[in-house]
């Protein structure tokens, strides 16, 4: 068995690495266009903030240990096209220069995501960034390092651990984004008026509801930025706007969304025979709509991942879903969601309701103890949970993969406020928070 695998990030070295292991004898090509694979760029930010001192250290792979499994791995290789019907690709040696045609058995797709750049007056100017993979870190390190006035563009997760990040280092930081509020895909009004007070106390100022029209330099490097609402200095920009699946190799030959991502079933199959993809150049089955979604996280690139490798053959294990689960430390809190926002909900026509608790995580006679804000998002009818944010000062984020396991279960409100958990005073109290949220919309109907 020949097999080709194209892209090798996340979602890449998880499905070589696995069919190297299930299957020694298959004949493995990767090819990848960069000289490094398995960057955790979720890192970058923490790199950026001194937190991380060495960016080696976002590395959990390399090119060494893929030939060490046997695995041909051509760096610095650029696929060019795909022929589904006669099972063969066109490459180009970024080095030489010189291209070649190869063929295969089984065609694994993991050629990820790009960030969105926007096609405006000025992009080209210096000092503009993005901040994607390990080329990106470094000259952010370096040009950071230099900057007074830096502005992020986008208020997403990347976005807001770079604010961070930067505020931490004494810069300056201005953060526009074309949306009332920060982190809106992920938490709802209540829990982002906290974190827009946090930022705004450390200084940190908020350009929002305002869309990035053009850039302005001298000398060949950025120094302003102008918006639909003025203009704000700066002598560095990034741009964390939002990410794109890489899939125009499919284009025309594979069933994917508007956007582009590859719509995958639930063996990770595409919709042309012996193509698989997985991680951000897919969509997926969102748990809590039923519905295909682009959800570009490493956690479900690497659970993509192995899944091609189980499933290569011949069917074995279903992908489960995803409920678009993450989490995020900002300043003193930490915060984490899944699923879908009450917000989100309304948005797309869905009747819901929600309990929000406000209360200490553990007893009053404990020596200290900190505020959580929860809220638990469901169906009016039925009562199945569809979603869920949690916010303290205390680490209370587990919480909220508990809750992504209910969501992919179809649990309801009236099931949770009765779950068995623990109770130890140095952790929550007799009722859990989670329990709360169940018997208080158990007692609304």
């Amino acid at each position: 068995m020949k097999i080709i695998v194209i892209g090798c990030t996340h979602a890449g070295t998880a499905a070589v690495t696995q069919i190297a292991k299930l299957y020694p004898d298959a004949k493995i090509t990767v090819y990848e266009r960069n000289d490094n694979i398995s960057f955790l760029s979720c890192g970058i930010a923490l790199h950026v903030g001194g937190v991380v001192h060495d960016a080696e250290q976002l590395f959990y792979s390399n090119p060494g240990q893929l030939r060490q499994l046997g695995i041909n791995t051509k760096m610095r290789h650029d696929v060019l096209a795909i022929d589904t019907d006669h099972k063969t690709v066109q490459v180009r040696d970024l080095v030489s220069g010189s291209t070649s045609e190869d063929w295969y058995d089984k065609l694994v797709l993991t050629t990820g995501s790009w960030p969105i750049i926007p096609k405006m007056q000025g992009i080209n100017l210096d000092n503009i960034l993005l901040c994607k993979n390990y080329a990106h870190a470094k000259t952010i390190i370096q040009k950071a390092e230099h900057a007074r006035k830096i502005v992020v563009v986008g208020a997403g997760y990347i976005g807001i651990e770079l604010v961070e990040a930067f505020e931490q280092l004494g810069k300056h930081v201005t953060l526009i984004d074309n949306t009332p509020r920060v982190l809106c895909k992920y938490l709802d009004e209540r829990f982002t008026d906290l974190v827009e007070e946090e930022l705004k106390a450390r200084g940190v100022d908020l350009a929002l509801e305002q869309t990035v029209t053009s850039f302005i330099g001298t000398s060949g490097k950025v120094n302003k930025v102008v918006t639909t609402a003025g203009e704000h200095e700066a002598d560095l920009v990034i741009l964390c706007i939002g990410f794109r699946p890489n899939t125009k190799l499919l284009e025309g030959q594979a069933e994917m969304l508007p956007n582009g991502a590859i719509i995958v079933d639930e063996y990770m199959r595409t919709s042309c025979p012996d193509v698989y993809a997985a991680g951000d150049s897919c969509a997926i089955r969102f748990n809590p709509t039923g519905k295909h979604a682009y959800i570009p996280l490493a956690t479900n690139a690497v659970r993509m991942g192995t899944l091609v490798a189980r499933n290569l053959v011949k069917p074995t294990i279903m992908y489960l879903g995803t409920q678009g689960t993450s989490g995020i430390k900002v300043f003193d809190y930490n915060i984490a969601s899944t699923g879908m926002t009450e917000q989100a909900a309304l948005d797309a026509g869905m009747n819901v309701k929600e309990i929000t608790i406000v209360d200490d995580y553990r007893p009053d006679f404990m020596p200290t103890h900190e505020k959580a804000l929860l809220k638990v998002v469901y169906e009016a009818d039925g009562g199945r949970i569809i979603g869920a944010q949690v916010l303290s000062k205390a680490d209370l984020t587990q919480s909220i993969n508990t809750l992504s396991v209910c969501i992919q279960n179809g649990m309801t409100m009236d099931e949770l406020g009765f779950v068995d958990f623990f109770f130890q005073p140095h952790y929550n109290k007799p009722w859990n928070l989670l329990n709360q949220a169940g018997l208080q919309a158990y007692a609304s109907i």
